[in-house]
């Protein structure tokens, strides 16, 4: 990490997209422990406010966290988040999307809103975009290791994930915007962001269908990283000096594998049945379900890919060493730690069901 000081200061505008989410929120909270106190928090009308509302009244003397509501879609709510911003973090992202076009609307549109609205402002200085893992095809990783330089999914289309396409979309434009217009942007791509508020177990672990748990991952260590940690890494990727047009991908030190992760949880949470899948029969199961899905033609959707299987469910290794050599970044909740905290979360999220 260089030691040149930071590109903004506690007094700079520092906007937050998706402010009120799972993310969003965590990400205001270390801004303001981390001293700044110039903050604007862009969410949508339908949002809850009253997180936002109570963070901005412990602000110190000086301080002001305004919040803005609008749709990423109209230009003019863009130019009203954006006036006189200096870093933007956007996290608003289009998730729970069935249809593709939906997608592409509300995570690629929205972004390009937004991009043009912070080229008009004199002040701007770095567009943070959030992207994810799932941008990755993960079919040719090199020894495994999945890094920042492993290829990105190059037909989105054929993998059937909605959220996916609109990310590698959305960072093919992002990317564009820095070649054709000098936008300052930086990347960050977390792998699974887990903690207390998002208590389902990650499609990467497996999933429930017919009244059993089918586990997918096995040996696989599964790409976590904690709410606080990830904030903490997106925090980093807006204000260090001479990162702009890299990427960085966000993932804990002390992975566990899936087969761990599903026992401890199964212990420290509640019990249910599970069969394991290993990953041979998976992958031959993705190909069956596409063939008879192309031959049915769509009566059975194609909810299984092969290049789904290789982006979630294929053995990978992973790696932050790009993030801790370049923001200098580490995460401050370890794993053994952050783990029981989720644990927690989830046992009460299940005894109010």
């Amino acid at each position: 990490m260089t030691s040149a000081p930071p590109i903004a200061g506690p007094d700079d505008l520092l906007l937050v997209t998706g402010a009120s989410g799972f993310i969003g929120s965590r990400l205001l909270e270390q801004l303001v422990a981390h001293g700044f106190r110039n903050l604007r928090a862009f969410v949508r009308p339908s949002s809850p406010v009253a997180g936002l509302e109570a963070l901005a009244a412990r602000l110190p003397a000086g301080g002001r966290l305004d919040v803005v509501t609008g749709n990423l879609l109209s230009r003019e709510d863009c130019a009203v988040a954006c006036a006189q911003v200096d870093v933007v973090f956007h996290l608003a992202a289009a998730r729970g999307e069935k249809s593709i076009p939906d997608a592409f609307m509300n995570s690629v549109v929205t972004t390009r809103n937004l991009l043009d609205a912070c080229r008009q402002q004199p002040t701007f200085r770095r567009f943070v975009n959030i992207s994810s893992f799932s941008v990755y095809s993960n079919r040719a990783t090199r020894r495994r290791l999945l890094d920042e330089s492993s290829q990105l999914e190059t037909r989105p289309h054929q993998r059937g994930d909605a959220y996916s396409f609109a990310k590698i979309k959305q960072e093919e434009l992002v990317a564009d915007y820095g070649r054709r217009f000098g936008v300052p942007y930086v990347m960050v791509r977390p792998g699974y962001v887990y903690g207390p508020g998002k208590e389902a177990i990650t499609g990467r672990v497996g999933i429930g269908t017919f009244g059993i748990f089918l586990h997918l991952g096995g040996a696989n260590t599964i790409p976590f990283t904690y709410v606080d940690n990830c904030a903490d890494a997106i925090l980093l990727a807006g204000v260090t000096p001479g990162v702009d047009g890299e990427a960085f991908n966000v993932v804990d030190d002390d992975l566990p594998t899936s087969r761990r992760f599903l026992g401890l949880y199964k212990k420290n949470v509640r019990s249910f049945r599970s069969l394991y899948v290993p990953h041979a029969l998976s992958y031959a199961l993705c190909w069956l379900w596409e063939a008879y899905s192309r031959r049915s033609e769509g009566q059975l959707p194609p909810a299984f890919k092969r290049p789904l299987w290789h982006a979630y469910w294929k053995k990978t290794r992973y790696t932050n060493r790009r993030a801790k050599e370049r923001l200098g970044w580490s995460p401050a909740v370890p794993t053994a730690e952050a783990l029981p905290r989720y644990f927690e979360a989830c046992r009460r999220e299940s005894s109010h069901a």
